[in-house]
């Protein structure tokens, strides 16, 4: 099990845990059950005594023999595995947490002793070192340790950098993801507290990131121990596998990457910024600003999606599906592609709502001016279709003419929900239906999805029976994003948008106002007329608005629907026949659409670069 909390880095990542009922599935990965969400503090209890965590231990190692791992899981299959566990050994609910640290760990454990050494990431928490007198200072990689004798870190440390691994000494700093994905290393040993380790599931172990936790005894970052026999029966073993037990979009996750790391001039050439001196002239400048702003920011999901969409498809066409999967350049060109038309609506649309963060700096409109900006995003429309057409030499001339095609209608769509969205906020009006919304969501979010899927499908030869599937189940993938995306709002966002309750101030069309306009009160009405007119401070506003929408019960009637768009999703996914692209569009529903709980900021120094 991983270790580290994950941000997801751009906007598309609204997302907050809820309190309403959620479709999950079942231990057999089949049927969905309903479960209640609620607070999870209560679920987090370690045991006190050695004999039972090492029977609990035991017990989990036994239960995940009898697993089928050829997927990963994801968080509620998890949880449903080891209420099972726990009510068989006869053992309370508040040790759920660290059950699901056990079995995950046992799920993975074979896998992750099959890493070299040197592909392996320690990751140590600040927690274990000593707090006074610790001589170590922090570097941008965390806790720089010396070995002293103060604390248990340097043991594990120095013996860990003499096998090979990298070693990093910060509380879930939320680059681990990044690095894996950066190809650095292949699997996960680390210690952490349960409320950490509740935090990295979905984002590390359903991609298929073999990883083996330690729980720390307790969560108060004081005084805290743990079992340390655990941690060296793994830190020195090493047995290789023939072939992955468990199916990983890792190395899919790792090809959307390479193509702003690694291909990047190959899949798009400078053509006015060859020399530095060049970028800086006012010719260059356009592409240099443009080129920079595509390289940087975001997690790159929609050209994963083409990529992973293209390999699950072209594997039926094989022989040998187990061999990793190559990507002809003009495939490359078309993920770079669905990339490119979403950095430039996000220019655009930063611009129309007057954003001040995106990716945590600021938007090129407010660094650059209005004008630049749109200019920009104009430009990167134009990169876009450049690609799509650059791409026929491997796709062929009717594929990247279909493509087009598609590109295109995605575009019209989103400028329409966009230009909807617009109107609204000008219309003297103050009527919004939540279906009004919801039309709104759908055009401005789900055809990035349906086109990112389309291209993958597309470039292996005909969409055919796969066609409608791709527009309903990203219309319900799009529809519940952007309700998370709501969500998180009222939450803020590190990386984007840091003021709470942002969208709704800016009044925006949000599904959230929506469902409270549909059961305020007249007096309730009144108020939210004022508020989003301006009276009072943005502060006093912001606090009265949620007063509101608390009162009218929208975050939880929100949620809900988040969960029916889920359950929606999955059930399109349950019924395709390929194997490879059902796990996929699984996948798909378990990342877009995860179940998230907001986490505390690293301090600065200990963060690292992103490069």
């Amino acid at each position: 099990m991983s270790i580290a909390p994950l941000d997801q880095e751009s906007s598309e990542d609204k997302i907050v845990p809820g309190s309403s009922k959620a479709e999950v599935r079942s231990s057999d990965n089949k049927k969905p059950v309903k479960r209640k969400r609620q607070s999870t503090s209560h679920l987090k209890a370690v045991p006190e005594t050695s004999a039972l965590r090492e029977e609990m231990k035991a017990e989990a190692e036994k239960f995940v023999e009898k697993l089928d791992c050829s997927n990963p899981f994801n968080k509620t299959t998890l949880e449903a595995w080891s209420r099972e566990l726990l009510e068989h050994m006869n053992q309370p609910e508040k040790f759920l947490g660290f059950m699901m640290v056990l079995i995950g760990n046992f799920f993975w454990k074979r896998q992750f002793l099959a890493i070299p050494f040197e592909r392996r990431l320690l990751l140590l928490p600040h927690c274990l070192k000593h707090a006074e007198g610790c001589p170590a200072e922090y570097d941008e990689f965390g806790l720089d340790c010396e070995k002293c004798g103060a604390c248990s870190i340097a043991d594990y440390k120095v013996r860990a950098e003499q096998l090979g691994y990298k070693v990093l000494v910060a509380e879930g700093s939320p680059v681990v993801l990044k690095i894996i994905v950066g190809g650095y290393v292949d699997g996960i040993l680390g210690v952490a507290c349960l409320n950490v380790l509740e935090k990295s599931i979905d984002k590390v172990l359903i991609a298929g990131v073999p990883s083996y936790a330690v729980p720390l005894h307790s969560g108060d970052c004081k005084n805290t121990k743990m079992d340390e026999p655990w941690i060296w029966e793994v830190l020195e073993e090493y047995r290789p596998l023939e072939q992955p037990l468990t199916r990983s979009y890792l190395p899919t996750m790792r090809a959307a990457n390479a193509l702003f790391e690694d291909n990047f001039d190959q899949i798009l050439p400078p053509l006015r910024t060859k020399t530095e001196a060049a970028a800086r002239t006012p010719l260059g400048k356009t592409e240099a600003i443009s080129y920079d702003w595509l390289k940087h920011g975001g997690k790159r999901f929609r050209p994963f999606i083409t990529l992973a969409a293209y390999d699950a498809l072209i594997k039926a066409q094989q022989a040998d599906d187990t061999a990793e999967t190559t990507y002809p350049l003009g495939v490359q060109k078309a993920a770079m592609a669905i990339e490119v038309f979403h950095k430039a609506s996000l220019i655009h649309d930063d611009i129309e709502d007057d954003d001040q963060y995106r990716y945590g700096r600021e938007t090129l409109h407010r660094q650059h001016g209005t004008g630049m900006a749109i200019n920009i995003g104009d430009y990167l429309i134009g990169v876009g279709y450049r690609l799509l057409n650059e791409a026929r030499a491997d796709i062929g001339a009717e594929a990247a003419s279909d493509l087009i095609e598609k590109m295109s209608a995605a575009h019209i769509r989103l400028c329409e929900g966009q230009g909807a969205e617009m109107a609204w906020q000008e219309s003297e009006t103050f009527e919004l239906a939540p279906l009004d919304a919801l039309q709104i969501y759908a055009l401005k979010t789900s055809p990035a999805f349906e086109a990112a899927l389309y291209a993958g499908i597309r470039m292996t030869g005909s969409v055919g029976e796969y066609e409608e599937l791709i527009s309903s189940f990203s219309r319900h993938i799009g529809v519940g994003f952007q309700i998370l995306n709501d969500l998180k709002d009222w939450q803020g966002d590190d990386n984007n948008k840091l003021i709470s309750g942002q969208d709704a101030l800016a009044m925006r069309p949000t599904l959230l106002l929506a469902l409270a306009l549909q059961t305020a009160d007249d007096q309730q009405k009144a108020d939210l007329k004022d508020i989003l007119q301006g009276h009072p401070s943005d502060g006093a506003r912001i606090g009265r608005l949620r007063q509101i929408y608390q009162d009218c019960d929208v975050f939880n009637k929100a949620e809900a629907l988040v969960d029916k768009s889920r359950a929606r999703a999955e059930e399109l996914a349950e019924n395709v026949e390929n194997e490879d692209f059902k796990q996929l569009l699984m996948f798909f529903c378990d990342t877009v659409l995860a179940e998230e709980t907001p986490e505390a900021k690293p301090e600065p120094q200990v963060l690292m670069p992103t490069a």
